[in-house]
């Protein structure tokens, strides 16, 4: 065996092992990843302070509280009004459950006079099926969500863990990333360097890209739809724009629900198209204004990549998977784009072409 594939294998192995690690202990992960989240986040703030004098636990303790404290007062501003539509929509769930079976109703009826009657029953089978089968996925998805993400670490403890574990890496961090360095096979040490640095501005820019959009787009829908007079407007708005960060599927959530309520509660189809409209609006100005001045086409990576990404961190580690699902999707695309320099560069890709022109050369 040579050295290189001796090589190849070591890190696939390490690979394996640390992605096997994190799986055996993902119901713990969540404290650890929001606080190394934290310190990744505000470490430059952090070099900047401790460059004009302020020492790096001072500035990492101050940091914190500010943050903490936006966290609480946008809490204890949006709470009371999210936690009252909540209710109100919890409680008229029922109603509504009722009027979405009179229109099918409604529907299924009309169609018996075009359709066969045997036809008409077995559609209405199929739709209990499926409508069974998609309750059944939900119930799943929430219930991942919820085993691998706060049932082993509850509300208490997250509060408690996260800000200590976020404290410590965010004092300690020049250290971690240069102990990790020095950790560096010193051949290969230049080339890990420059992939770290690209994985680093990727993540960098596509995160704080998509929060913004996020952050935007919750302003814009909850905005529109309150002021359109809608009933728990504020409520999908904000849910909608916040979850965003899935491709397509924020907007196409929030325009079926916010369609759904406004078929239940405007007695017109204007103002049920008006709602529409507002997601049709959120939707060119997210693709045509927001998002290409944001997070823009330099970063690399698609929107199917980060949509397959997102899906598949959520079914392995839960919601931890999630939040690491994007930086995981970064570091697999730099990394997958070396390699495929590599191939390209490599006598396997060029063949014959290649040891001819050396021997040409030679000549």
């Amino acid at each position: 065996m040579t050295g290189g594939a001796r090589k190849f294998l070591f890190w696939l192995a390490a690979a394996a092992l640390f992605l096997g690690f994190l799986y055996l202990v993902r119901g713990i992960l969540l404290p650890f990843v929001l606080g190394l989240g934290i310190a990744y986040a505000f470490d430059p703030l952090a070099d900047r302070l401790e460059r004009r004098g302020v020492p790096r636990a001072a500035a990492s303790a101050l940091i914190l509280a500010g943050v903490f404290a936006v966290a609480v007062a946008a809490l204890v501003l949006l709470v009371p009004l999210l936690q009252d539509q909540l209710v109100l929509l919890a409680q008229q769930i029922p109603e509504f459950v009722a009027w979405l079976r009179e229109q099918t109703a409604e529907w299924a009826e009309s169609l018996r006079g075009q359709i066969a009657p045997q036809d008409v029953a077995q559609l209405q089978d199929a739709a209990k099926g499926y409508a069974g089968e998609v309750v059944a996925w939900l119930g799943s998805v929430l219930s991942n969500l919820w085993s691998s993400g706060l049932a082993f670490v509850n509300i208490v403890s997250l509060v408690l863990v996260t800000p200590v574990v976020a404290f410590y890496l965010l004092r300690d961090w020049d250290r971690l990333i240069a102990r990790v360095d020095s950790w560096l096979p010193r051949d290969a040490a230049p080339v890990i360097r420059a992939q770290a640095r690209e994985i680093d501005r990727l993540i960098s820019e596509y995160v704080r890209g998509v929060a913004s959009v996020c952050l935007i787009l919750a302003v814009f829908y909850g905005g529109l739809l309150t002021l359109a007079g809608l009933d728990y407007g504020l409520v999908v708005g904000v849910f909608a724009g916040l979850i965003s960060f899935i491709p397509f599927v924020g907007a196409a959530l929030g325009f079926v629900v916010s369609v759904a309520l406004a078929m239940f509660q405007f007695p017109d189809w204007l103002s049920v198209a008006f709602v529409a409209g507002i997601f049709i609006a959120g939707q060119l100005l997210e693709s045509n204004v927001v998002t290409p001045r944001l997070v823009g086409e330099r970063i690399g990576l698609h929107p199917v990549w980060v949509l397959f990404a997102l899906f598949a961190g959520g079914i392995l580690f839960g919601f931890v998977g999630v939040l690491l699902a994007v930086p995981a999707a970064a570091a697999i695309g730099v990394l997958t784009r070396y390699a495929l320099e590599r191939y390209l560069e490599s006598p396997i890709y060029l063949g014959t072409r290649k040891r001819s022109s050396r021997s040409r050369t030679k000549r």
